[in-house]
């Protein structure tokens, strides 16, 4: 591993115009690690991935392994982070084979042919995800779930050090949720990824080894994952305190 702490936010301060969401934050993240980031809508949970994958200007420090976010013109590209948001589309008929293949785009060179190699790993990030039985059909059919497991399965390819997920469970069911987090966790153990998961499915994070971020917190802070703080997080989430700081 690195020497460098994977992901260190200094003073990070981002919104959009007058209306600043992101104040004075400070956290860093030892790394590899799951990490559940949590808090009222409105709170700035997409407003920080946004501004990790430039998509809003911020104020502060942001370093991915030790080197300042705004240095990197294509993080992507150079494997640094990959990004699954929160309504991921499509909106051309694709065989879910084709589209989980192309997450090993930094690999090749531009219009570069994918190789049987390529394929291969598609093929085995699907049936890691349970969803090899998609593999021939068109993207676009698939239920909203299905289409989840598929985008899982493509951003497992792009074999980036950080990974940004926005709500990856918001809508699988009960037997997939589960299977979604363990999926994750498998990512930080046997493959020492880092991971930040934007997610309101606080039941199934107190098994999981990691950090929870609470960003309605007034200073949030990395706080380990047990049984014990998700409770006193939901807590306050369910509390009128909570209310006070949105």
């Amino acid at each position: 591993m690195s020497q460098y702490s994977v992901l260190s936010i200094d003073n990070l301060i981002a919104g959009y115009g007058q209306r600043v969401l992101l104040r004075n934050l400070r956290f860093t993240v030892p790394g590899p690690a799951f990490v559940a980031v949590i808090g009222h809508n409105g709170c700035g949970k997409t407003t920080l991935f946004r501004a990790l994958t430039g998509q809003v200007s911020y104020q502060g420090q942001v370093r991915v392994l030790g080197q300042e976010l705004r240095t990197q013109r294509r993080p992507a590209a150079s494997g640094l982070l990959a990004h699954l948001p929160q309504r991921a589309s499509v909106e051309f008929s694709i065989p879910v084979r084709e589209l989980v293949v192309m997450g090993r785009f930094r690999h090749h060179r531009f219009l570069g042919g994918y190789t049987t190699q390529d394929y291969a790993l598609a093929d085995a990030a699907l049936a890691q995800v349970g969803a090899a039985h998609l593999a021939q059909q068109d993207f676009t059919l698939l239920s909203g779930g299905e289409q989840q497991l598929v985008w899982l399965a493509q951003l497992s390819l792009q074999d980036a050090q950080l990974y940004l997920l926005d709500e990856p469970t918001q809508q699988l069911d009960v037997y997939y949720r589960r299977r979604v987090f363990a999926l994750l966790e498998s990512w930080v153990q046997a493959h020492n990824k880092t991971i930040l998961c934007i997610t309101h499915d606080l039941e199934n994070l107190a098994e999981l080894p990691g950090y929870l971020l609470n960003l309605s917190r007034p200073a949030p802070a990395l706080l380990p994952l047990s049984a014990a703080t998700v409770q006193t997080e939901r807590a306050f989430l369910e509390s009128e305190e909570s209310l006070a700081v949105i």
